[in-house]
C-alpha cells in the first residue's frame, strides 16, 4: 500500500478537485450529500497522504534527494515547463497535515453550517480550496506552485466573502485579495528573474544550480534581488508586517474557514515557500537576515495587539500572525527544522482554538465579545476543556506540543547569535500566554452572563475538538530532544543533534507561567476586573494605541486617499486639460482653422482656379530661377 500511495500521490490533490466538480454540477440541490462527498474526498486524500508520508519517512535517501514524478507540460525553444509531484519529508509532512486537519474541519463544518442556505456551495468552495493547497505543497516546480498559490487566493476571496449580504464580509474579501495581489506581484517578478538567469523553475534543478550561481553569470546582488522578490509573496500570504492587515478582517468568513485559512493552509503557504526554496535564501545572508527580522518583529508586534482585542476570533487572528512570525524567525536564522516543526504543532492547536471559538459563537448566537461571555466552562464542558488544552499548547507548557516547537525556535535563535531577536521572541512567548489565558478566563470562567443561554455543541462539532486536543498534546513529541526524530526527517544542510538547553526550556516555561499568572490575577481572581480597568485608564494612551492596532489600517487608508486618490485627481485633471484640452482639442482647433482658411479658395469659379494655377506656376519658376544652379547660368549669367 505504501508503494502504491507514493506512486499515486497525484490523487491527493485530485480527489478534492473531483469533489468540487461533483458538488457544483451534480449534488448541489442535496446539501448533506454534498457535505458527505467533500468529507469523503478529504478523508480519502488523508488516507493516501498517510501512506505516502510513511513511505517517505522510511526512505532516508529522500532527505538528501527528493523523489519527483513529473511530465512535460509545455515545450518550445528556450522554455520547458514540467509539472508533477515532489516527494520529500517536507512535502509529505505538509500533505499529511493539511489533509488530517482539513478532514476534521470539514466534519466540524457539517454541524456548524447546517442551517446555512449556501451549504452545498460552502463545501464546494472548501473542497477547491483544499485541492489548490495540496497542489501548492506537492508541486515539483514554482510554476505549478504558483497556480496553487493563486488558487488559494481566489478561494480565500470566495470564502471570506461567503456571507455576501454583509458589507463587512465583502470588504474583507476584497482587502485580502488586493493585499495578496500586491505581494504576489513581487513573487512573480522573482520567478521571472529566476527563469531568466537559470533557465528553469523546477525545484530540484534550481537546488542544484543556485549554490553555483556565479557559474551562470549571476551576481550576488542579482541573487539578493531575486530572493527579496520571492520573499514578497510570503509577506502577503502569511500576513507578515506590513501586509498583515488583511488577516484579522478575514474573520468575517464562517469559522471553519477561519480555522482552515489560519491553521493548516493559506497563511502557512508563505512559510512553506520559504522552506521550499531555502537553498536560495541560504546563499543570500542579507535576505535571510530580513526574513528573521520580519518574523521576529511581526511576532512581537501582533502579540502586543492581541493583548487588548475583545472579539474572540480577532484575538486568535493576531495570535496567528504572531505565530507565523515565529516560524519566519526560525527560517531566517537558518533552522528549517524549527520553523517546520512549529508549523506542524501550530496546525493542531490553532485549528482547535478556532473551532472551539466557533462552538462558542454558535452557542451564543454569534456574540463575539469575550467581555460579554463568562462561565461557559460549566455549560460547554467539552468545548471549554479542549479550548484550555489549546491555550496550554500555544502558551508553551510541557508536555504539550507548542512547548517543544517554541523551545526549538528560541534555541535556534539564541545559537545563531541574534540576541535581540531572541529577547523579542522570549517576550512574545510571555505575551502569548497572557493574552490566550486572558481570553480563556474571560470567556470560560467567572460568573455567567444572564443574557446568555449556551449549550454544548452537537457531537459532529465536539468530536473534531477532542481529536485536535489529543494532537495538541502529543503532536510535539516527535520533536523532543530525546526522541530526536523530527530533526532526522526535516532539516536543511545537516541534521541538528544539539543537546537540550535546559536554561532555555526552564526560562520559556517561567515566562509562560508568569503570563498565565498575570492573566489569572487580572481577569479571574479579580471578579469585578477593577485592577485591569484601572490599569487601562492609567495607561490610556498605550491601551488606545494597541486597541486600534497601531492605526496601521488608518495610515493605509490615509495613504490611499491622499496618494492614490490624489494622484488619480492629478492625472484626471491632466487628462482633461492637457491631453484632451491642449493636445486633442488643440490639434482639432488648428486643423479647423486651416480648414476654414482653405475654404476661401474653394469658390467654384473656373477663372479663380486658373488665376491661382498661373500664380503658382509663376511662383515655382521664380523660386527655381534664384535657387537652381542650372537656370542661374544661361539666363542671368550675362546680366551686369
Amino acid at each position: 500500500m505504501v508503494e502504491y500511495a507514493m506512486n499515486h500521490a497525484w490523487l491527493i490533490p485530485l480527489l478534492p478537485t473531483l469533489a468540487f466538480v461533483a458538488i457544483i454540477f451534480l449534488t448541489r440541490p442535496w446539501p448533506l450529500l454534498s457535505a458527505l462527498i467533500a468529507v469523503g474526498a478529504m478523508l480519502t486524500s488523508c488516507f493516501f497522504a498517510t501512506f505516502t508520508a510513511i513511505g517517505v519517512f522510511t526512505s532516508p535517501e529522500l532527505t538528501e534527494k527528493p523523489l519527483v514524478y513529473a511530465v512535460n507540460w509545455f515545450n518550445m525553444p528556450g522554455m520547458e515547463i514540467n509539472v508533477g509531484i515532489l516527494l520529500d519529508p517536507v512535502s509529505a509532512m505538509m500533505m499529511f497535515m493539511v489533509t488530517l486537519v482539513g478532514s476534521l474541519i470539514f466534519i466540524y463544518a457539517i454541524g456548524y453550517m447546517q442551517d446555512d442556505p449556501g451549504y452545498s456551495v460552502f463545501f464546494s468552495y472548501v473542497s477547491l480550496f483544499a485541492a489548490f493547497m495540496l497542489l501548492l505543497v506537492a508541486s515539483s516546480s514554482l510554476v505549478e506552485m504558483f497556480v496553487g498559490w493563486e488558487g488559494v487566493g481566489l478561494c480565500s476571496y470566495l470564502l471570506i466573502g461567503f456571507y455576501q449580504h454583509k458589507i463587512s464580509a465583502r470588504e474583507a474579501a476584497k482587502k485580502a485579495f488586493i493585499t495578496c495581489r500586491v505581494a504576489d506581484f513581487g513573487l512573480l517578478l522573482g520567478m521571472l528573474l529566476l527563469f531568466w538567469n537559470f533557465g528553469t523553475l523546477d525545484f530540484a534543478a534550481l537546488a542544484e544550480k543556485i549554490p553555483h550561481f556565479q557559474q551562470y553569470n549571476v551576481s550576488a546582488a542579482t541573487l539578493a534581488l531575486i530572493a527579496f522578490l520571492v520573499f514578497c509573496g510570503p509577506i502577503g500570504k502569511s500576513g507578515q508586517f506590513p501586509l498583515h492587515v488583511w488577516l484579522p478582517d478575514a474573520m468575517e468568513g464562517p469559522t471553519p474557514v477561519s480555522a482552515l485559512i489560519h491553521a493548516a493552509t493559506m497563511v502557512v503557504a508563505g512559510v512553506y515557500l520559504v522552506a521550499r526554496v531555502m537553498f536560495l535564501f541560504h546563499e543570500v545572508p542579507s535576505v535571510m537576515q530580513l526574513v528573521a527580522v520580519t518574523g521576529g518583529f511581526t511576532a512581537l508586534f501582533a502579540a502586543t495587539i492581541a493583548v487588548t482585542q475583545r472579539e474572540i476570533k480577532r484575538i486568535l487572528a493576531y495570535s496567528t500572525i504572531s505565530q507565523i512570525g515565529y516560524m519566519m524567525l526560525a527560517l531566517g536564522v537558518g533552522s528549517l527544522t524549527a520553523g517546520m516543526f512549529h508549523l506542524w504543532t501550530h496546525a493542531f492547536f490553532k485549528a482547535l482554538l478556532f473551532l472551539g471559538a466557533g462552538s462558542v459563537l454558535v452557542a451564543l448566537h454569534h456574540k463575539a465579545d469575550v467581555w460579554e461571555m463568562g462561565g461557559l466552562l460549566k455549560k460547554m464542558p467539552i468545548t471549554g476543556w479542549t479550548f484550555l488544552v489549546g491555550c496550554i499548547a500555544i502558551a508553551g507548557i510541557p508536555p504539550f506540543a507548542g512547548f517543544w516547537s517554541k523551545d526549538e525556535i528560541l534555541l535556534a535563535t539564541l545559537e545563531s547569535g541574534h540576541y535581540v531577536l531572541f529577547a523579542m521572541a522570549a517576550f512574545t512567548a510571555f505575551l502569548t500566554a497572557f493574552y490566550m489565558f486572558r481570553l480563556f478566563f474571560l470567556a470560560f470562567t467567572g460568573a455567567e452572563n444572564p443574557a446568555n443561554h449556551p449549550k454544548e455543541s452537537p457531537w459532529v462539532m465536539t468530536v473534531p475538538l477532542i481529536f485536535l486536543a489529543i494532537f495538541s498534546l502529543v503532536g510535539g513529541w516527535v520533536g523532543t530532544p530525546w526522541a530526536n526524530v523530527w530533526s532526522e526527517w526535516i532539516f536543511f544542510g545537516h541534521p541538528h543533534h544539539g543537546e537540550p538547553n535546559y536554561m532555555v526550556m526552564i526560562g520559556s516555561v517561567v515566562l509562560a507561567g508568569l503570563g498565565i499568572y498575570l492573566a489569572y490575577y487580572f481577569y479571574c481572581a479579580d471578579r469585578e476586573k477593577v485592577k485591569v480597568r484601572e490599569l487601562a485608564r492609567r495607561y490610556q494612551g498605550i491601551y488606545t494605541l494597541l486597541y486600534n492596532k497601531y492605526y496601521i489600517d488608518e495610515i493605509y487608508l490615509w495613504l490611499n486617499h491622499t496618494l492614490v486618490d490624489g494622484a488619480a485627481k492629478i492625472f484626471y485633471l491632466f487628462d482633461i486639460y492637457v491631453v484632451d484640452g491642449i493636445i486633442v482639442n488643440g490639434v482639432a482647433a488648428i486643423t479647423g482653422l486651416f480648414g476654414e482658411g482653405l475654404r476661401v479658395t474653394a469658390t467654384g469659379r473656373l477663372q479663380n482656379y486658373a488665376l491661382v494655377f498661373f500664380l503658382g506656376v509663376l511662383a515655382v519658376f521664380v523660386v527655381l530661377a534664384f535657387t537652381s544652379p542650372l537656370l542661374a547660368g544661361p539666363i542671368w549669367g550675362g546680366v551686369r
